[in-house]
């Protein structure tokens, strides 16, 4: 069957609503003699006669009964299925796809997640975490948040703007027994909590002041691959415990972290919402995308 037979088996259903071939024509916004030639066309394709036409009437064979009632509701689902697409352009639905790593997906839930659910309800938002850097567009991804430093050169990116650093902090009852570290390197005497990337390796603990930058391996009585895990450990008296700054802010706020080395803790990259060029993208996409620039320029904080 050719490419062009839905066109053709359009014709026949409506001709069999309609009643006649110029009815049909005008409802399909067509010549009578083009809806002729695609039923015509249909025929000869399937070797069978689906109308019995005269100069006064038209109806369908037996042959052609049988037809219309197998294809009828496949094309009621075609059109089904055309419409709840069209709809997705028009109103924010379906189901958007984001891929980040964990302290990155936590960063962006407030304003930009929660904002986006309490004004598109309609919208399933699926957040998958990972450390490992994915191909969006090949794991089947929509969006991806990473540091900017690490988004491919040739995607879409939208800075977000949030200022982002490094803080290394302990309880206050650790530092009641131990000295506060004045440089990286006393740290090398303390207890530390130990963290370990996804790719099983140790994670080393950066850090620059005034153009000097140096990476330490500490030591301690734990290691840890979670940040919640670290922070509770940390909070415990564990030892001192190297975070991003979203993930301690509230404990710091509250006291039971100290925060020390600020001065060898710059801002790093900001987090960037990242995608691929996307013609004819969805409603809710688009809604992501005019949500996240608005985050970008502080347009929007609270959800």
């Amino acid at each position: 069957m050719s490419r062009h037979s839905l066109i053709e088996l359009e014709a026949v259903l409506a001709i069999v609503r309609c009643g006649s071939f110029r009815a049909a024509a005008l409802e399909l916004g067509m010549s009578t003699t083009a809806i002729s030639n695609a039923v015509g066309k249909l025929e000869r394709e399937l070797d069978v006669r689906i109308f019995n036409r005269t100069t006064r009437s038209v109806s369908l064979t037996h042959a052609g009964r049988i037809f219309v009632a197998q294809i009828k509701p496949a094309l009621e689902g075609i059109q089904e299925a055309m419409n709840t697409a069209r709809s997705q352009q028009e109103t924010p639905s379906g189901t958007l796809r984001i891929n980040a790593f964990a302290t990155a997906a936590r960063e962006i839930m407030s304003p930009l997640v929660l904002g986006y659910l309490q004004r598109y309800p309609q919208v399933h938002i699926d957040i998958v975490t990972e450390g490992r850097l994915v191909d969006v567009v090949a794991a089947g991804f929509d969006l991806g948040v990473r540091s900017a430093d690490l988004v491919p050169s040739d995607a879409i990116a939208i800075p977000l703007g949030q200022t982002r650093n490094i803080v290394v902090a302990a309880s206050p009852g650790f530092f009641q027994n131990h000295p506060i570290p004045r440089v990286p390197q006393d740290l090398l005497a303390l207890p530390c909590v130990r963290g370990r990337l996804p790719d099983g390796a140790l994670l080393r603990w950066r850090f620059e002041k005034d153009g000097e930058k140096l990476q330490l391996d500490v030591e301690g009585p734990i290691t840890l691959d979670e940040a919640s895990l670290t922070r509770f450990a940390a909070a415990n008296g564990v030892g001192v415990g190297y975070f991003m700054d979203s993930d301690v802010r509230e404990d710091i706020a509250a006291g039971r972290l100290v925060r020390v080395l600020e001065d060898w803790t710059p801002p790093l990259a900001p987090l960037c919402l990242y995608y691929y060029n996307r013609r004819n993208s969805s409603a809710a996409f688009q809604a992501f995308v005019a949500l996240a620039r608005d985050v970008a320029a502080g347009r929007l904080t609270h959800p």
